[in-house]
């Protein structure tokens, strides 16, 4: 293993900003796998440490693929999590919407440019990414649907579920994007939390990253094969909404199953404490997303569930 410093900020008020970079064998330049972009995705952070806590016992017994590179990136945003920010501390933006970067623009589009110049020209890159809307999910593995997407590939990792979606505007400017355009394969892998460590989700995460390795011929590793996962469109999901806003009771989880007609989540009034609505499914199926904030809005996506195949 070789600890590097991939990128460095000159801090004016506080210690210097930097990136770091861990690299496992070596020649061509294989498998990169980021973590953190976002100061609260402390589940990210975890995951790669454990997966290069894995990564360095495996080279010690010579188990890394000769003539293969592995990069593992844990973090990118330590300033914001130092204080608790989702988005760079500074000016409240996202590096994760700022790629491919640009050397002379403002602080986090030069982040993100010397992050890229450092990831790009991988084979396959995978991002332990969170959601925009607080809440848990069935870990899957998610691509964007750019012409250069492999849902065969996606399956190699072993989870339940692969989603697609097409991509918006907005996500032109992410990392999974750029790295399609520019030629690596990329792969972002969700699992049940980000502000909280979840175990049991952090290992599938590991396993199913060093299962992919092994059958892409970069490691050697041996453990079980997962599942053949099912593939959805991301549009496929039905999205379950509130119609008042309070305090929210979830009485579902990821991975429960639902049915038409079935109470999935409660809205009490905050100051008074009557149950104001009842949120009803509208549809028998799997809950794949389910909030966790506390409190809601009116018409806010409390779920997403997928329809049972015979609707």
């Amino acid at each position: 293993m070789r600890k590097e410093i991939l990128y460095s900020l000159k801090g004016l008020y506080r210690e210097d900003f930097q990136i770091e970079g861990y690299r496992f064998g070596s020649g061509e330049k294989s498998a990169c796998i980021v973590g953190a972009l976002r100061g609260n995705e402390m589940q990210q952070l975890y995951i790669c440490s454990q997966l290069i806590k894995s990564l360095k016992e495996l080279e010690a017994h010579n188990a890394i693929s000769h003539n293969h590179e592995i990069l593992v990136v844990p973090s990118a945003n330590r300033y914001s999590m130092n204080v608790g920010r989702r988005f760079w501390a500074i000016d409240n933006m996202d590096i994760n919407r700022a790629f491919p970067g640009d050397e002379g623009g403002d602080t986090i589009r030069q982040i993100a440019a010397a992050l890229f110049e450092q990831v790009k020209g991988y084979s396959y890159g995978i991002q332990f990414a969170s959601f925009y809307m607080p809440g848990d999910f069935i870990p899957h593995v998610r691509m964007m649907e750019t012409g250069y997407q492999s849902a065969s590939l996606a399956n190699l990792f072993g989870l339940q579920y692969v989603v697609i979606r097409k991509p918006k505007p907005m996500d032109t400017a992410t990392l999974n994007y750029n790295w399609q355009m520019n030629g690596t394969n990329a792969f972002s892998i969700y699992t049940n939390s980000t502000d909280n460590i979840d175990e049991k989700s952090a290992r599938q995460a590991v396993s199913s990253v060093l299962r992919f390795l092994t059958r892409m011929g970069i490691v050697k590793y041996n453990n079980h094969s997962g599942y053949i996962a099912s593939v959805i469109n991301e549009f496929d999901l039905l999205s379950v909404k509130t119609y008042d806003g309070g305090f929210y009771r979830r009485l579902k989880a990821p991975g429960d199953p639902v049915y038409h007609g079935e109470i999935l989540a409660e809205v009490i009034e905050p100051c008074e404490g009557f149950v104001k609505t009842q949120i009803i499914s509208q549809t028998d199926g799997i809950v794949f997303f389910a909030h966790t904030a506390p409190t809601v809005l009116g018409n806010e996506v409390v779920y997403k569930i997928i329809r049972r195949m015979h609707e």
